[in-house]
């Protein structure tokens, strides 16, 4: 988490959207979220035509009247209204999905498990299976992120000491986490598991803090066997690691924990070191370049310019605290057989409902997604009411997808709707396909394995908009009130 770019963040949120941030209203969100809602409001129907294909309609509304609730069905016809058409081409084919999710960070992990055994089961099931929002993918935390109660590696040694044959690795600060990784594994067995480190044992840096510094040269290899040693015992622990960054946000060395990693450092680390040791190991885990904000795709660039480097490299990750999304496209179309990721973005205790579906739906979602990305992924999964926990000096206004109140009971923030919009409708291997975009609705489209086609549109106007779908040469015309989210299935 950056957060620097706090403040800014908030101000650009507000800008981009193109409204006023709007009050939050602080009303509890519970399962009914997700019950079938026929009336008809955000949604004009087809002329009350009824005997076309039908188009089904889910809905959030920036002034959270309505949250991911279904809407009466549209119908499509050979005819359509006058004004503006989105179309949907199924025959341009782009990337396959990976999946949508969150990082579940070891703070998640302890309010989390603050929950009774039921209502603890009611939000796992809610979060994981198909019949609630269906996340199929998870961004863990090697060691401490900034948002753990405490900053710990898994070869922690006393000052002036150093364990260069990693006699002393555990996972046993990380326990709660695996244990609620295998919770989830019992509801989603195919969830994919993306792991970063937010900086290594500091005995291995060359500060001896666990803010900053960089990894001393003399333990790359060392390193690179902390990583073989953590995706083995995961693995033992039933947990597979789909994929690996070196280092959480290598340019940003202020956070609590984090280190300052180069291009050019993690491009040698890679290729002398992490790629030999997982194939040594016969590691088929990937690894991801970067992991940070869109403003500098040179760096990724120069890793994957890197000759020796890039074949040990299955693509690069972003955030966007600072550039535009389309730097995941530019990155794409240099190297097209390299994936590209989004791996982070958080919403603030200080942002607004309306004003942050808005721009991370245009954004994280729909920019990811039409700029190639594989995954998109929101930050945290859960926090207190305060916020909490997180290390010191840690972010103290990440507001997760979920506020857990003590034993009894949670709210689902902004965070939840992102990505309910996605990961519900979009399983893991569904593949992007070609839509149109226009007046202010922003658009993204996917074949799913079953064969349905799902179509995303943010109205960022601040008025309802009508508009007609357009697929296979027949149109449904639908209306989607000012500033909302809305995906049809058909």
């Amino acid at each position: 988490m950056k957060l620097q770019y706090s403040y800014s963040f908030v101000l650009r949120s507000a800008a981009l959207c193109g409204v006023a941030l709007l009050s939050f209203l602080n009303c509890s969100s519970t399962s009914s979220d997700l019950s079938n809602n026929t009336d008809n409001s955000g949604n004009s129907g087809n002329g009350g035509n009824t005997s076309g294909d039908p188009v089904q309609v889910w809905l959030t509304k920036g002034d959270q009247t309505v949250k991911l609730q279904q809407q009466g069905t549209s119908y499509f016809s050979g005819t359509s209204a006058a004004g503006t058409t989105i179309e949907v081409d199924g025959s341009q084919m782009f990337q396959t999905i990976d999946g949508f999710g969150y990082t579940l960070t070891g703070g998640s992990v302890q309010v989390i498990n603050q929950l009774s055994a039921a209502k603890k089961q009611e939000l796992l099931n809610d979060l994981f299976s198909a019949s609630g929002i269906g996340v199929s993918y998870l961004r863990i935390s090697i060691g401490a992120s900034d948002l753990n109660s405490e900053v710990f590696s898994y070869d922690d040694m006393p000052t002036g000491q150093t364990d260069p044959t990693l006699s002393q690795f555990s996972l046993t600060k990380d326990q709660a986490l695996i244990q609620m990784l295998k919770d989830i594994l019992i509801i989603n067995p195919n969830i994919k598991i993306l792991a970063t480190p937010w900086s290594p044992p500091v005995w291995m840096k060359d500060n001896g803090n666990t803010m900053g510094g960089s990894l001393k040269p003399e333990y790359y290899g060392v390193y690179a066997q902390y990583f073989v040693k953590y995706i083995q015992a995961m693995q033992a622990q039933g947990i597979r690691i789909d994929a690996i960054t070196p280092q959480n946000e290598p340019l940003h060395p202020g956070n609590n924990p984090s280190m300052y990693m180069s291009a050019g450092d993690q491009a040698a680390f890679i290729k002398n070191n992490l790629g030999p040791a997982f194939q040594t190991a016969n590691i088929n885990t990937k690894i991801i370049a970067y992991d940070h904000n869109c403003d500098n795709p040179t760096y990724p660039l120069a890793v994957l310019n890197d000759t020796t480097a890039n074949p040990y490299v299955d693509g690069s990750a972003f955030h966007l605290y600072a550039g535009d999304i389309s730097a995941l496209g530019t990155v794409h179309n240099l190297f097209p057989n390299k994936n590209v990721y989004f791996t982070e973005q958080w919403t603030s205790s200080t942002g607004a409902f309306s004003g942050d579906l808005d721009w991370h739906m245009k954004n994280v979602i729909i920019g990811s997604m039409r700029n190639w990305s594989k995954n998109a992924l929101e930050w945290n999964v859960a926090n207190d009411a305060s916020f909490g926990p997180h290390t010191p000096g840690g972010c103290t206004q990440c507001k997760g997808a979920i506020t857990i109140n003590g034993s009894a009971g949670y709210e689902k923030n902004v965070a939840y709707y992102i990505i309910a919009h996605a990961s519900k409708f979009v399983p893991v291997n569904s593949q992007r396909i070609a839509s149109t975009q226009a007046d202010n609705l922003s658009t993204v489209a996917f074949k799913t394995p079953a064969g349905k086609t799902v179509l995303i549109v943010q109205n960022s106007n601040s008025s309802d908009k009508a508009f007609n779908i357009k697929y296979n040469q027949k149109t449904a015309s639908v209306t989607m009130p000012g500033i909302s989210t809305a995906t049809y299935i058909f």
